[in-house]
């Protein structure tokens, strides 16, 4: 799949003292979203990635440093301070309302941390924003962004005209210098622009339909790779469960292992080599005596070896 769930931008948590933030900012809106590290972004259709979320149904954890992706991929605790149970699409880019926990609470009253990274999955190839993952509350930022929990409210800028500064895509803090070199770039744009229309390039321009036309194919393409890779994590989940070789109650944090990168390559090879731990869930309709054998295969034969069991133990192991 051509994504990358990559921990974006840290974004800003202003509360007053005594009260926690219930709605926070993900992501902000538009193109070139870029980091510290020089890497770039762009979030084209908020409204898409709230659809997807509300499709799944599923709450989106916030944890300390990205450990859901860290820790859990290594089978250690990644607990959550909080869980994002809404989103909205707004003028400003992506929010989130939190339902916060007594850790995330303690932490956040206490002012232990200041920022929050959001993470997510996004094309490769361009840079476009499909999925919410997950947020961790840091303190490492990876923008150069407000810090979170500042004392009262944030104060405005009062130098520059908020809706100015946000349709040359500036922070509501950005100085009139700043404004001024976005007003230049916009020009000198601008003038390229129709010199270019004067006298187009054939090796510059496409017609624009041919453009869009394989635009919409990049953006079908890479929904189908998706769909296949999300297939295949929960077709490995269920036949794992149904193989006896992971218990049903641990299906969602297999699949969070499974969705990290290399993740089910990963899943699957530690199901290879892992012997039966259930019975089975009954799923297949069979009786589970029918199942039983006293034959092992060459992967059984090998956990034999590993484990130092006899081939006897193994099989009573599977009854």
């Amino acid at each position: 799949m051509d994504t990358d769930q990559t921990p974006l931008e840290i974004l800003e948590l202003n509360f007053a003292e005594g009260d926690l933030p219930e709605w926070v900012q993900l992501i902000p809106a538009g193109p070139g979203i870029r980091g510290i590290d020089g890497r770039v972004w762009t979030m084209n259709d908020a409204g898409a990635v709230v659809d997807t979320f509300r499709n799944r149904g599923i709450d989106l954890p916030i944890d300390l440093e990205h450990a859901t992706q860290i820790k859990g991929a290594r089978a250690e605790a990644a607990p959550a301070m909080g869980w994002i149970h809404e989103m909205e699409a707004r003028a400003t880019g992506l929010w989130g309302r939190v339902k916060w926990n007594e850790d995330g609470e303690a932490l956040l009253r206490a002012r232990s941390y200041r920022y929050l990274s959001p993470v997510f999955s996004a094309a490769k190839r361009t840079g476009s924003v499909s999925r919410m993952v997950s947020a961790g509350l840091t303190n490492n930022p990876n923008l150069d962004l407000v810090a979170l929990n500042r004392d009262g409210a944030e104060k405005e800028n009062t130098l520059m005209d908020k809706d100015v500064l946000e349709a040359l895509g500036l922070n509501s803090d950005a100085t009139p210098a700043q404004a001024v070199t976005a007003i230049t770039a916009l020009k000198a744009a601008e003038t390229t622009a129709m010199n270019r229309a004067q006298t187009p390039d054939p090796t510059l321009f496409v017609p624009r339909a041919d453009f869009e036309l394989a635009l919409n194919r990049a953006s079908q393409f890479e929904a189908a790779e998706t769909e296949r890779e999300e297939l295949a994590i929960n077709t490995a989940l269920d036949d794992a469960v149904t193989a006896g070789k992971i218990a049903p109650a641990s299906r969602d944090y297999h699949l969070a292992s499974c969705q990290a990168e290399g993740g089910l390559a990963r899943f699957q090879s530690m199901i290879a080599a892992s012997p039966v731990i259930a019975g089975g869930s009954g799923l297949d309709g069979k009786n589970p005596d029918e199942n039983k054998t006293t034959k092992l295969t060459g992967d059984e034969l090998a956990v034999c070896t590993a484990l130092g069991m006899s081939e006897a133990d193994f099989i009573a192991g599977k009854s």
